[in-house]
């Protein structure tokens, strides 16, 4: 498939509500191309776990995750629970990869979807899959981590950040040693 360009802050598409995907097949290309292009991002930064089809010009509610050694591929992905309790984190995006932005998240999730084979599916996560998930799922409705952003000095440069907070947030719930990596 293709490598597309991934949209960048200020882009107005990313500000878009994605639309449902009528028929799934019709996916396909669409979440080979998001696969195609976050492997791309990850060889070139070396990081970088999901991405939503808005990203990459798309505004169809598709979202290609790969999280521990398994690969998801959420078509029509909507949410069934969001837990109250949540958590902080430094979140990054791929749309603004030297920002990083200090927000809340869900610590538990619960979502239904559709695969690239048209079957149905439900995800419950907790930790770095439920902040991850949430991250996409905001794509798809046009909302931003730079919207989330906690009261404060909620935004650092990744060098800022790596220079300051990596080490002081090493045991954040589901983070490990690093910040979002969306």
């Amino acid at each position: 498939m293709s490598i597309r360009r991934i949209l960048q802050l200020g882009d107005p598409l990313l500000r878009t509500i994605s639309a449902e995907v009528a028929h799934p097949a019709r996916a396909t290309p669409v979440w080979h191309d998001l696969r195609d292009t976050l492997h791309e991002f990850q060889r070139v930064n070396g990081f970088g776990r999901g991405i939503s089809a808005v990203q990459i010009g798309f505004a169809e509610r598709i979202v290609y995750i790969e999280f521990q050694g398994t690969a998801y591929c959420l078509i029509n992905p909507h949410w069934e629970y969001m837990s109250e309790e949540t958590f902080e984190l430094w979140d990054d995006c791929f749309s603004f990869p030297n920002l990083l932005v200090r927000l809340e998240r869900s610590r538990a999730v619960r979502l239904r979807y559709v695969d690239e084979q048209g079957s149905r599916g439900r995800i419950e996560a907790t930790g770095a899959l439920s902040e991850l998930l949430q991250h996409e799922m905001d794509h798809l409705d046009g909302i931003l981590a730079v919207d989330r952003a906690l009261p404060g000095n909620s935004f650092a440069t990744r060098e800022e950040w790596e220079r300051r907070y990596r080490v002081s947030h090493a045991n954040e719930p589901g983070r490990g040693a690093s910040a979002s990596n969306a």
